[in-house]
């Protein structure tokens, strides 16, 4: 099971790579629960989200507002049902130009093969900074 969650994780990041955000929605239960740790007030895309609609409006806001020059999930750790995904990213935020360079931690929860719950753990005051104008 966890070389199952692992490899559909990485089918998730090639799906997001792609710009195909259908494959993710796709991947996930339906009242999945959804959050960038952080501050709304700090930045849009941070908070908690439910279900599709609301993922999907969760990666119309980084499409908005972020150029991603560089996304990379490193590293794979499985255990009993969740896959947690140690990373980094180099954006600029499109508002303000400001670049943004940070590491990140993923972490996936499933049940029957579909993303239940994720949460991005990841330097919340760098991009409020870059978004701020």
């Amino acid at each position: 099971m966890s070389n199952a969650n692992i490899t559909a994780v990485q089918n998730l990041y090639a799906a997001f790579g792609r710009g195909d955000i259908d494959t993710i929605i796709a991947g996930a239960a339906p009242d999945i629960d959804w959050e960038s740790v952080g501050r709304k007030s700090d930045y849009p895309a941070f908070g908690p989200r439910k279900g599709a609609a609301q993922v999907r409006e969760f990666f119309k806001i980084v499409a908005d507002n972020e150029e991603f020059s560089a996304f990379s999930p490193r590293e794979f750790y499985a255990a009993d049902d969740k896959v947690f995904v140690l990373g980094s990213y180099s954006l600029k935020m499109k508002s303000t130009g400001k670049p943004v360079a940070c590491e990140w931690v993923h972490v996936f929860t499933f049940r029957d093969g579909k993303v239940t719950r994720w949460r991005e753990h990841t330097d919340t005051a760098q991009i409020a900074d870059g978004y701020r104008k």
